[in-house]
């Protein structure tokens, strides 16, 4: 049975993202045109960071320490240094 989306796909949303920039990127578009892409930009640029953010949130939810709820960072400093 498919499943039916009706949220955003961050993939999706991301490659429709890059695909503005480098449309703009390349500087020969009318104003007009350029402003409907930066638009398209934003919305875009909301909308993965509305899925980021519903992602971690789920992420915080699911960590468990000791029988209760925790909230910890995703990514460990320590591996990062």
């Amino acid at each position: 049975m498919a499943r039916t989306r009706k949220t955003p796909d961050f993939e999706q949303s991301l490659a429709q993202l890059e695909a503005v920039v480098e449309r703009m990127e390349q500087g020969d578009l009318p104003i007009e045109d350029a402003l409907k892409a930066f638009e398209e930009g934003v919305r875009l640029t909301r909308e993965c960071q509305g899925i980021l953010e519903q992602s971690e949130q789920k992420v915080q939810m699911l960590i468990e320490e000791q029988g209760e709820m925790k909230s910890r960072p995703f990514h460990d400093d320590e591996q990062d240094a």
